[in-house]
């Protein structure tokens, strides 16, 4: 190039300002608002941009509109630097514009970025949950109407589907289960949110277990002191103790759970809390049940899952005399599925 040939423009930077929608407004990135404060124009299409009262109060100028994916690069010329702010939704028809412009090879096209002005933090993603929640429950004719009493029967089934997941080893389906099972709780939190007069939500519900787990573990959050997992059993047990002042070992154990698991919890209440308190002895296939669970508890196997394993295995038999290959177990729908095919969706 000689000296008289005139320097090409500069391209300038066009940056995509994102921000991630479970951060509060206003919570940004520094490199976020060395950008904005930075740039010679700062462009947003949506007037209701939650971020907008916040730059207003950091002294950023925003222009509203929505200009096209042509505007924007005409106005990077002599080096301009132009930050759109994307709304939640994206703005596909500037970025598929800026897309076209670029891979037409006619356009000299200025430097493009995406900066992130926010980022999830771990847990994000159950705001999101609660909000879907909240519109179900106030826009959805069958959730609208459930109760916990209504829902309550089934919690043992998602609790069981769970199981059988982790049982089989099928990681697709645990997540999916696992899922399901939130999905329970928060139903019935969000539920919770209309009583009368004892209402809570799904904050308080948090903020009770986070309070237990804290107390419960002295040796991470506390001065205790414990290397073993049987010393941790220990702390637990005491607190729990103090917490609940129970008159007897078998006070919260739940009757209505599954014959073979109430009778290994007795077991194991009085096993922990060193009684002399053997299996009462009678005559009948209940008898027989009992002592089996007991000795299963002191053996440390839990003889629910043990007698599902055995099931398993005669169900494969079943099949192998009907000349059929061992089941595959099916994919279940979850709860989007089963929503309108049941009462309700419950959590304990």
């Amino acid at each position: 190039m000689n000296a008289d040939t005139p320097a090409p423009s500069a391209p300038g930077r066009i940056v995509l300002l994102t921000a991630s929608h479970r951060v509060a407004p206003g919570l940004l990135s520094w490199p976020a608002w060395e950008a904005l404060r930075g740039a010679d124009r700062v462009l947003c299409a949506a007037p209701d941009h939650p971020q907008l009262p916040y730059l207003a109060e950091a002294g950023v100028a925003v222009e509203g509109g929505a200009p096209s994916a042509e505007e924007v690069v005409a106005a990077c010329a002599g080096g301009a630097v132009v930050v759109v702010l994307a709304s939640g939704e994206g703005d596909r028809a500037l970025t598929d514009g800026l897309a076209r412009l670029a891979g037409s090879g006619r356009v000299a096209m200025p430097e493009l970025e995406l900066l992130p002005g926010s980022y999830d933090l771990p847990g994000a993603r159950l705001l999101d949950l609660v909000e879907v929640m909240d519109r179900i429950r106030r826009a959805c004719p069958w959730s609208s109407r459930q109760s916990h009493t209504g829902l309550a029967r089934y919690a043992v089934e998602e609790a069981y589907e769970l199981v059988e997941a982790i049982e089989d080893g099928d990681r697709g389906e645990l997540r999916e289960e696992l899922g399901d099972v939130l999905l329970q709780v928060v139903f019935h939190a969000r539920i919770a949110e209309e009583h009368a007069e004892e209402p809570f939500s799904v904050d308080d519900v948090a903020g009770t277990i986070v309070d237990k787990l804290v107390h419960r573990h002295p040796h991470v959050f506390g001065d205790a002191h414990a290397e073993t997992p049987e010393q941790v059993k220990e702390h637990w047990l005491r607190t729990k103790a103090a917490e609940k002042q129970r008159t007897s070992v078998t006070d919260g154990v739940p009757v209505g759970q599954p014959g073979l698991a109430l009778a290994a919890k007795l077991a194991s209440r009085v096993r922990t809390a060193g009684l002399d308190a053997p299996p009462p002895a009678g005559a009948g296939l209940g008898y027989e049940l009992l002592a089996l669970a007991v000795r299963a508890d002191a053996e440390g196997v839990d003889p629910e899952a043990a007698l599902r394993a055995a099931g398993r295995a005669y169900r494969d038999a079943i099949r192998a005399a009907e000349g059929l290959p061992p089941a595959r177990e099916p994919g279940r729908g979850g709860a989007d599925a089963e929503e309108h095919d049941r009462d309700g969706d419950g959590a304990r």
